[in-house]
């Protein structure tokens, strides 16, 4: 390194790899604009990564040997490529959310903007993950982890890499030990986090050092087994061609090309979300981005169909393309309250490709090109600190409720639809007198709160016993106490498991339920009764009710085994064997006949935006009785069967009745809804529904 930064030595532009640019990006917005048309189209990420790890190594290695590396260089130059656009798009998302969207979600949109405007979107979205999570489609700024990941590894691997030059180490084996161990912690983690897997920088690394690993090749063993090279392409030239040709390198370019085409090709049809992914799956995009790159510019798939002039020209829009679709479409989603109709996406498509010329032509290369190199780094830093500032106190002051999109009578008429303290902040999920009855063990997933020294009630279930409660642990009020876990029905040795969870995590987090509710009846002697409250007829069919979770399948297992197992006996010998070990300890049993499930988000039959894309009907949050009563038939006669299995020693409460009439189970009262989501009750929900309970409550008689 010198005091004056010279130019950086940048490796010979290669057309292809703008195609390979291309083809990453375009199956990522069509995975997003038509996940159906192209189930693994996300691994065009994947891509991306390894392209992102061969070109900045490329440039690594030529300096750091040609002494000629500066940080202050390297870093100004990544700034000036990737600032412009990113600006660009965080502002316009800063500007229409002003005007399109809600309190909480201009809060959500503030906070993102910042994680994006720092390249911590990863983190953020990692942290965020988990069962009240707001869907993926309702976050404009969710496609910016990946380039926190990249951000991640601009700013650790140089730093890796010069530091070993000076200390004379080998860069290679600098190479192969971190690309194997991000490799080992991604397939470590998948089996036990895949959240964490997926957007952790230490379980993706291994991607780009892929990439980096042929950067390395390309540079210093172009010529390595040449003499195998060359046999082996006499022997492809020999068994392709019927007359003798002349064995030069290209059919064994070609065969590389096309075995990297077919391996993208296998991952984009057969990946798909279901999958746990990165994992082993993520070495197929990997290995084929790899292939591809290693077989030249000369091979015949990278001439004449990646260096076409057209995918090339899309490889040079490829990144404001990745960042301006995603936001025009998640913005479609919202302001429609529902999946934007085709017409729409594919114009959000249109959109975006334009705006994503206008931002290369307009905005990418003045930036990158001319003079003032050192006052533009320094205007777009002092950009990007500002709109991250702005969009992290648009954070703090809860979304700016003043503004006319959030206007004071919206905001009363759906003010707690969206959830409440229990559930926005986990690390308040656990009180202190949990705390000192689980004397210091640490469960994740735990709901586990007093409203009294002396409770009455134990609650226990899963996140709908949480909501059936939640008013009063709010107010601290009615002398309860409350067990649950989310997404888990309270058995003893049966687990509720859904395609994405990986059984021996799920089964840790759903057995410890009842061992604490027995340990609760034996602490606490006040404890007179126990009132099972859970979902009900998804976990009995075994799937989610309307289109909003249509995909959210659930089974009742006792063993990873057993993935198959039907759930309708499985839900009654499960809750019979908890029940028997309450009522061993003389304790009454109150079974909550749950609430109804509305098919829609409550706040989409609110939702009065000011900007609409089409003239499409809010859905209602009603649903008709007779749909109701087919839904809940077979999960009535399994609570019915408890209650035969347990000699009828237990009591039902029918919540749902207070929500139904003869015509339809209705979400909203008064104008207001009793619903947050599609199936969870909001505040005053909560708050109706127990105080029928209480009132419901003094009229029977205990069991005898």
């Amino acid at each position: 390194m010198t005091a004056i930064c010279p130019p950086l030595l940048h490796p010979k532009y290669r057309p292809d790899i703008d195609g390979l640019r291309a083809i990453a990006v375009l199956s990522v917005v069509v995975f997003h604009a038509f996940p159906n048309g192209l189930q693994g189209g996300f691994i065009g990420v994947d891509i991306f990564f390894v392209i992102s790890g061969y070109l900045i190594s490329t440039i690594i290695f030529q300096n750091l040997e040609k002494g000629t590396f500066s940080f202050t260089e390297f870093y100004a130059r990544r700034i000036k490529r990737i600032f412009p656009a990113l600006i660009l798009v965080l502002v316009t998302s800063y500007v229409f959310g002003w005007f399109a969207l809600f309190a909480d979600e201009y809060k959500q949109l503030g906070k993102h903007i910042a994680a994006g405007a720092a390249f911590v979107s990863n983190i953020v979205l990692w942290n965020e993950a988990g069962y009240f999570d707001a869907s993926a489609e309702t976050k404009p700024l969710l496609h910016l982890w990946s380039l926190g990941i990249e951000e991640q590894f601009y700013i650790v691997w140089p730093l890796l890499l010069w530091f070993a030059w000076k200390r004379n180490f080998n860069l290679l084996t600098v190479t192969i030990v971190v690309a194997f161990a991000s490799f080992f912690l991604n397939i470590k983690g998948i089996l036990t986090d895949s959240t964490a897997t997926f957007y952790s920088p230490q379980t993706r690394f291994w991607e780009l050092q892929c990439g980096s690993l042929l950067a390395w090749m390309t540079l210093y063993k172009k010529g390595a087994f040449s003499a195998f090279r060359s046999s082996l392409d006499a022997w492809l030239t020999a068994v392709v061609y019927r007359e003798p040709y002349k064995a030069d390198g290209k059919t064994l370019a070609n065969a590389l090309s096309f075995g990297g085409v077919a391996l993208l090709a296998y991952g984009f049809y057969l990946i798909d979300k279901d999958v746990g992914f990165p994992g082993n799956w993520a070495v197929i995009p990997m290995l084929g981005a790899v292939l591809i790159i290693a077989a030249g510019q000369e091979a015949w798939v990278n001439r004449k169909l990646l260096s076409h002039r057209l995918t090339v020209w899309f490889g040079l829009i490829s990144f404001p393309l990745y960042l301006w679709h995603w936001p025009l479409l998640s913005f479609a989603r919202i302001v429609e309250t529902d999946t934007p109709t085709g017409n729409i996406r594919i114009v959000a498509v249109g959109l975006a490709i334009v705006l994503a010329w206008l931002t290369y032509a307009l905005v990418e290369k003045p930036m990158r090109s001319g003079g003032y190199g050192r006052v533009k780094t320094a205007i777009l830093l002092m950009l990007m600190l500002i709109i991250g500032n702005v969009g992290y106190n648009s954070y703090l002051w809860d979304g700016l409720e003043f503004r006319q999109a959030d206007a004071p009578a919206k905001s009363e008429l759906f003010a707690d639809v969206n959830g409440t303290v229990l559930y926005n902040n986990p690390e308040d999920w656990i009180d202190e007198t949990c705390k000192t009855e689980l004397e210091g063990n640490s469960y994740h997933y735990l709901i586990c709160r007093f409203t009294s020294a002396t409770p009455k009630i134990l609650v226990v279930g899963d996140s709908h016993a949480a909501q059936f409660v939640y008013d009063s642990v709010s107010n601290d009020s009615n002398e309860l106490a409350l067990v649950a876990v989310n997404g888990c029905l309270p058995f003893i040795d049966l687990v509720t498991i859904n395609p994405t969870e990986e059984f021996e995590e799920k089964s840790s987090r759903c057995k410890v339920v009842i061992p604490i509710v027995l340990k609760l009846l034996r602490d606490f002697p006040s404890i007179q009764r126990v009132a099972f409250a859970t979902r009900g007829a998804m976990y009995v069919e075994g799937s989610g009710y309307g289109e909003i979770e249509k995909r959210n399948i659930y089974r009742i297992i006792k063993g990873s085994d057993d993935l198959l197992g039907e759930n309708y006996q499985k839900f009654i010998s499960g809750y019979v064997a908890s029940i028997n070990e309450i009522l061993k300890l003389g304790k009454e049993v109150v079974f909550i006949e749950d609430v109804p499930e509305m098919g829609v988000s409550a706040k989409s039959c609110l939702d009065q935006r000011p900007l609409r894309l089409s003239s499409s009907d809010r859905p209602d949050c009603d649903v008709p009785r007779k749909s109701f009563d087919q839904r809940t038939a077979n999960y009535k006669k399994a609570v019915h069967s408890i209650a035969d299995s347990t000699h009828n020693q237990i009591t039902i409460f029918p919540a749902y009745q207070y929500l139904c009439n003869e015509s339809s189970c209705d979400g909203l009262k008064d104008g207001m809804s009793y619903f947050y989501d599609d199936d969870h009750l909001s505040l005053r929900g909560s708050h109706f529904i127990f105080g029928k309970f209480s009132e419901w409550l003094a009229k029977i008689k205990p069991k005898s």
